[in-house]
């Protein structure tokens, strides 16, 4: 295995962490600014319809999907510029 891959392993996972936190919040911020709520809808949630909870949905899996790669890029630069390699 090589020796950017071994790297980035501990730094892949660290950054999964704080994506996941980044896009939270920032979905939690967005949804506000939609539809004025504080809490975005679950699927379970039977008091909302349809539109609401798919669009939540949507909105929350682009969120995260841009995040996620944002930040597994970065990490990827970072590992890049200690080892002189990427970590692919």
């Amino acid at each position: 295995m090589r020796a950017s891959k071994i790297a980035y392993r501990p730094v892949g996972l660290a950054l999964g962490a704080v994506s996941g936190m980044l896009a939270g919040a920032a979905f939690k911020q967005v949804w506000k600014v939609i539809e004025g709520e504080g809490d975005a809808p679950d699927a379970l949630d039977e008091d909302r319809p349809w539109r609401q909870i798919l669009l939540a949905a949507a909105i929350q899996g682009a969120i995260f999907a841009v995040v996620k790669a944002a930040v597994e890029r970065s990490g990827a630069q970072a590992t890049r510029s200690v080892t002189g390699t990427w970590p692919g």
